[in-house]
């Protein structure tokens, strides 16, 4: 590779011609050297913590002021709770209480699907909501326990401890990654890194869901067949050899099937006639709870759990949440597969609850901060597993019916922490003959909103990559496992950006008639190419060891099919944010490589960072072929020919 330390670049323009037009050049070359990665951090820090300036010359605010900042950024309840209203307070009421209904069978359902205990999922629909209430920012939201997380908890984590054998660890494993991934999420938050969210697509949360979905339809198969043995494996292949064995070698109690199948087109129904019928769109969140009661009734008053071999829940425990601080396992041989997890659960649950969060703020009108809310999230989950409660997120079923309900704030989640709070004190015990299946069917009931078909086919018309990597997580979830939908889904992210990388965007760019105005040649074909000058523009923001040889190539290609036509080379740069040294050596090489060919290179609009870094390289040490825009330098190699 050539060396570019020690270059010089020569003149393009005469002085005579520079005088005449505004010394722009000079405004390029000599701008100030962009912010040090020191400056950004303590930027980035204080843009979170510190109050805004008031003005130039207004001085250092107080010091009161930072600390108020500071708290209503980690409680924006300090700020919305001022201009609260009665009026707002009995709305919430009623869609908390609304909420509880429903939320209170699905905790239960959920802690299944995690393999804990019913009460830590009541537990999950306590702690963290409280703590949401006064730090998130999303009035629609419902925070508490989710399938998807809950069964990628199961089996992610059960690979490591068995919870039927050793449940106490499998419990405190649970715990710790709810921690982890608390601290996560707020680090996320705290040092604005919500991109690395971004690494998982639209397209692939849509497979993934849609492919945990089924998984967790599948695995309600064992609740609603009555079955003793099932497998830990949650593939598609794995759970219907499971039912065909042990429904082959131990016998199948039909009632089962038949209190989860009932009570599964009820709530259905139930839905069905609540979207038809506004007078009853009551019933479709009433409608889980009306299942558990009657269920429940229905077996202890024929004593099915005995005659019938109808699965119960039994004991569930009463009272307000344990400490499980002295369950965390941050030492020891577990600690990295609890990392690995933690980490993944963020990402997952951060993703899903901002796009519940975005999608209705958009419909009231209002922006949510994506950084507060993954503190927010973050928080939640770091004190909820120091109480004995699994990882919590928004959910998107419960914040529908949240929003239906008429929620104005998160006081809605408060309501429905302290319903909850009072049902695990009293009513715990009346759920003793709750059948397992009706638990089964509440969870199915919730599936068929996370599998989204039509914005499948929305991929597949508008772009193929996206559909591939939807695919592709939708199948490695349905065919390996949760993780493996998600690494496939990662990697064909990952290569769609690796593609675009190595083979960006390189335009030539022609003039509008009588303007200062360029554009891509193909795209608008009534604009005229210069004669003498090749105008290009690079479309890489980053300009680097992958890609740089690539457009070299190409540009230096196209003055040879023009060899005697062009005598000068513009370069617009304007979209490069970034430059490395293998992009700093391929501009030097294309320099030498035209000159050599008696043409001259200039280069427009280069960025911040850009001109920085050819100043460290001594690539501009005159300057003469840097220019503000793509105008002048068009009319500084015209005026050189």
């Amino acid at each position: 590779m050539e060396k570019s330390g020690s270059v010089q670049l020569s003149a393009t323009v005469p002085s005579s011609d520079v005088s005449r037009r505004p010394d722009t050049t000079n405004l390029v070359v000599n701008c100030p050297r962009p912010p040090s990665l020191r400056e950004k951090l303590v930027n980035m820090v204080g843009d979170v913590f510190l109050p805004p300036a008031n003005g130039v010359g207004a001085g250092r605010p107080p010091w009161w002021t930072w600390v108020l900042t500071a708290l209503q950024f980690l409680f924006p309840v300090l700020k919305w709770g001022r201009s609260y209203s009665l009026k707002s307070f009995r709305s919430d009421i009623m869609a908390g209480l609304t909420l509880a209904s429903l939320g209170i069978p699905q905790s239960i359902g959920y802690a299944s699907l995690a393999k804990l205990d019913p009460q830590y999922g009541l537990y999950t629909s306590v702690v963290p909501p409280l703590v949401y209430a006064v730090m998130g920012t999303s009035r629609e939201i419902a925070f508490g326990p989710v399938a998807v997380i809950s069964l990628l908890l199961s089996s992610m984590i059960e690979k490591i401890v068995d919870p039927a054998a050793d449940p106490g660890t499998y419990r405190g494993l649970v715990f710790t990654v709810t921690f982890l991934a608390g601290v996560f999420q707020i680090s996320f938050g705290l040092f604005r890194l919500g991109f690395l969210v971004e690494f998982l697509s639209h397209a692939a949360i849509v497979g993934f869901m849609a492919g945990a979905a089924i998984v967790i339809g599948m695995q309600q198969l064992k609740a609603l067949l009555g079955l003793t043995h099932f497998t830990n494996n949650t593939d598609i292949v794995s759970v219907v050899k499971a039912v065909y064995s042990d429904l082959h070698d131990d016998p199948w109690h039909p009632g089962n099937f038949f209190i989860g199948i009932s009570f599964l087109v009820f709530i259905l129904s139930a839905r069905f006639v609540g979207r038809k019928y506004k007078m009853l769109s009551w019933m479709p969140s009433i409608s889980p709870l009306l299942s558990v009661i009657f269920s429940t009734a229905a077996v202890y008053a024929t004593r099915a759990d005995s005659r019938h071999n109808v699965k119960i829940i039994r004991d569930v425990h009463a009272g307000l949440n344990q400490s499980s601080a002295k369950l965390l396992h941050l030492r020891g041989p577990y600690t990295p597969d609890c990392l690995k997890i933690g980490f993944v659960c963020a990402v997952i649950a951060l993703a899903e609850a901002i796009a519940v969060g975005r999608s209705f703020a958009s419909i009231r009108g209002y922006k949510i901060d994506g950084n507060k809310e993954m503190v927010a999230i973050g928080f939640s989950n770091v004190v909820g597993s120091l109480s004995s409660c699994y990882m919590a997120t928004g959910s998107f079923s419960r914040t529908a019916v949240n929003f239906s309900a008429g929620a104005t704030s998160t006081v809605s989640n408060i309501v429905m922490a302290v319903t909850v709070l009072i049902a695990l004190e009293l009513l715990t015990k009346l759920l003793y003959y709750t059948p397992m299946a009706v638990l089964a069917s509440i969870i199915l009931s919730a599936l068929p909103g996370l599998v989204d078909v039509k914005e499948a086919h929305s991929l597949w018309k508008v772009d193929k990559l996206d559909f591939i990597t939807c695919l592709g997580a939708f199948v490695g979830v349905l065919f390996w496992s949760v993780e493996a939908g998600l690494a496939v889904a990662i990697a064909v992210s990952f290569a769609k950006i690796i593609v675009h990388s190595v083979r960006p965007q390189v335009e030539i760019l022609g003039r509008f008639q009588d303007t200062d105005t360029f554009c891509n040649t193909k795209q608008y074909p009534m604009v005229g190419e210069t004669p003498t000058v090749l105008t290009a523009r690079i479309g890489t923001s980053f300009l680097c060891f992958v890609n740089a040889n690539s457009i070299r190539e190409r540009i230096t290609g196209w003055v040879d099919e023009k060899r005697e036509e062009v005598r000068s080379v513009v370069l617009d740069v304007s979209n490069v944010v970034d430059i490395d040294t293998a992009g700093l050596a391929a501009l030097e090489g294309m320099r030498r490589d035209l000159a050599s060919r008696g043409v001259q290179m200039a280069l427009a609009s280069p960025g911040w960072r850009v001109i920085h870094k050819m100043r460290l390289g001594q690539l501009v040490a005159g300057g003469d072929w840097i220019f503000l825009t793509v105008a002048d330098a068009v009319e500084a190699c015209l005026a050189k020919v």
